[in-house]
């Protein structure tokens, strides 16, 4: 591989200015920051944020920096990892299609603990975000180019870690280039589709990639030295051709349920039939789902823990059928082994669609076919995940997404309060957001 060093994407990373951004991108941004504040929430109720937080308090210790979810204090490290384990906890996060990843969860813990940490501006940090994701994004066609394979969001994440904490944090563009380098070189080579065969905490690698990307940052500081990063190859600078034109962005989709997004369209045609047709579960003799063959390795296993509930096709599908929706409550451990819900679950069967499987992963299409009790058919349209790039998501959307999500945790005052400091025209530190999340939380 020939590289060459034109600090193109660190003076991007450095250079872009809140003011100077599109307004439809000011406001994809604060949408982002509203779906992927609600996935820090509810997923501060997991057991996966326990573990995370138990293993930054005993590893990098207490400090100033607040996590969301908790009363505690940690230092930057600390912070960072533990909300590094809550982000992606419940699978309710942001998603791209051609990485087929999460961009916006596998750095977010980190850039929101470094803002905290030096008290930047709520513009400050939605415009570190924005250049997180586009690096992460860009970042990560090259890194499963380059591997051949899919990987990911904890591998990519890495170096939106470095990216964003290195903004945050003053660097200047060479050392910059350092950071983004050793945490590329070193990223996690999360097999993905290893995670979707086998539920478990492991999942998107998340909490690996943070950690990866903030030890860059603070080894940078020390001293550590990478030399070049896959966006300065030959085969891979296009990527940044359309740097500050063209906004990945706005190319995101946003999922209205906690389970991995190749459930969804499933989820979704079966929810079509039963309001349609006003189908009563209890009169349900058999479900057919025609899907792409990716979604039916998803775990069909009744699910004792709530990875093995997000990472399965069978579980979120039978609940939704049961209860009419698939949301936060759905995947909490204490509620799984609902006998209505796994009565359902053996009623279903999924088959792979040729012309449907032609389509992925540009497009994941499904289709439903019930069968009730009384011998009729019933066959759904088409269906595709809800939230993609196409349909423009809004602050509207995500917001309602919010409400629907976090309900079971915070009151309806405390959701208003939240989604307005999130919104409001007039800036203010992210210190007073996160603080005021943690009131509302209780803490």
């Amino acid at each position: 591989m020939n590289f060459e060093t034109s600090f193109k994407l660190e003076n991007f990373i450095l250079d872009t200015k809140w003011d100077s951004l599109p307004e439809e991108v000011q406001k994809r941004m604060k949408g982002c920051f509203i779906d992927l504040m609600g996935a820090l929430i509810v997923g501060s109720k997991s057991a996966q944020f326990e573990v995370g937080l138990k293993l930054a308090k005993s590893l990098f210790g207490f400090g100033d920096v607040a996590v969301v979810g908790v009363s505690e204090k940690l230092n930057f490290a600390g912070a960072a990892t533990a909300m590094g384990h809550s982000s992606n906890a419940y699978d309710i996060d942001d998603g791209h299609n051609i990485t087929r990843a999460h961009p916006g969860t596998s750095f977010v813990g980190a850039i929101l603990a470094a803002a905290y940490q030096k008290n930047v501006s709520r513009n400050e940090f939605l415009a570190t975000m924005l250049v997180a994701y586009e690096t992460t994004i860009r970042m990560g066609a090259a890194i499963m180019d380059y591997y051949n394979y899919a990987h990911s969001s904890g591998t990519f994440g890495a170096v939106g870690v470095a990216a964003g904490v290195g903004r945050i944090y003053g660097f200047d563009k060479a050392t910059l280039n350092n950071a983004l380098s050793v945490a590329e070189f070193n990223v996690p080579l999360v097999p993905g589709i290893r995670s979707v065969e086998y539920p478990s905490m492991n999942k998107d690698g998340v909490p690996f990639g943070v950690m990866t990307g903030v030890l860059a940052v603070l080894n940078t500081q020390c001293g550590f030295t990478g030399n070049k990063h896959m966006l300065e190859a030959d085969e891979y600078r296009h990527y940044l051709d359309d740097l500050a034109k063209k906004y990945q962005v706005m190319d995101l989709y946003f999922k209205p349920y906690p389970c991995c997004r190749w459930a969804h369209p499933a989820i979704d045609a079966c929810l079509e039939l039963i309001n349609k047709y006003n189908l009563s579960p209890s009169n349900i003799k058999k479900v057919t789902i025609y899907t792409f063959r990716r979604a039916t390795m998803l775990s069909k296993i009744v699910p004792k823990t709530a990875d093995e509930a997000q990472y399965n096709i069978a579980y979120p599908v039978a609940s939704s059928i049961v209860y009419g929706d698939f949301g936060f409550t759905q995947v909490l451990e204490e509620n799984l082994g609902d006998s209505r819900v796994i009565d359902m679950m053996n009623k279903l069967e999924f088959k792979v669609d040729e012309a449907l499987d032609a389509r992925f992963p540009a497009e994941r299409i499904c289709r439903a076919e019930i069968t009730t009790t009384d011998g009729k058919t019933y066959i759904s349209n088409e269906c595709e995940p809800r939230g993609e790039a196409k349909e423009n998501i809004g602050i509207d959307w995500l917001s309602d997404k919010f409400y629907r999500i976090t309900g079971p945790v915070l009151s309806k005052e405390s959701q208003d309060d939240i989604l307005a400091l999130i919104t409001q025209s007039d800036d203010l530190p992210i210190r007073e957001i996160v603080d005021a999340t943690n009131k509302n939380l209780g803490f």
